[in-house]
């Protein structure tokens, strides 16, 4: 799988006030997105606060089919300009931050309203170093 790790922010996203952690933050993920990820040190490297959505959907590129995706944030959906999404709901999302997502039909499988990290972490199982990684919600972070 690969990422997109630009660090590039989607327009209308806010900086988050009084995150539980700052830019330039070491922290411990303590959930498991992908392999490597879970027990994996990492620095924040960009906190907003946002709607968080888990997803399902299949990839635009043919890949086998992504269920419960977590995350894509609310400013990557194209019907973003309506109020904050409910479960079972159908949206297009506009996330580009793994190959085959940008265009993709997705459900909403979950929603948070919460601050979201993008952080820079070392895998666990020693792949290369992941800059920009989106999104963890601050109940998947420690330190």
């Amino acid at each position: 799988m690969k990422h997109d790790e630009s660090g590039e922010i989607t327009e209308g996203l806010e900086g988050a006030e009084n995150p539980m952690y700052e830019v330039g933050e070491s922290v411990i993920l303590q959930h498991g997105h992908m392999p490597g990820m879970e027990g994996a040190e990492a620095t924040v490297s960009g906190v907003f606060a946002t709607t968080a959505y888990e997803v399902s959907f299949n990839p635009t590129n043919g890949g086998e089919r992504e269920e419960n995706h977590r995350w894509v944030i609310h400013e990557e959906i194209s019907e973003s300009t309506k109020g904050a999404f409910e479960p079972g709901e159908e949206v297009t999302l506009e996330a580009n931050h793994m190959e085959g997502m940008e265009g993709a039909t997705a459900i909403i499988d979950d929603a948070v309203t919460t601050n979201v990290y993008m952080v820079d972490y070392q895998p666990t199982d020693g792949g290369a170093v992941v800059r920009n990684h989106k999104w963890f919600i601050e109940e998947e972070l420690a330190q």
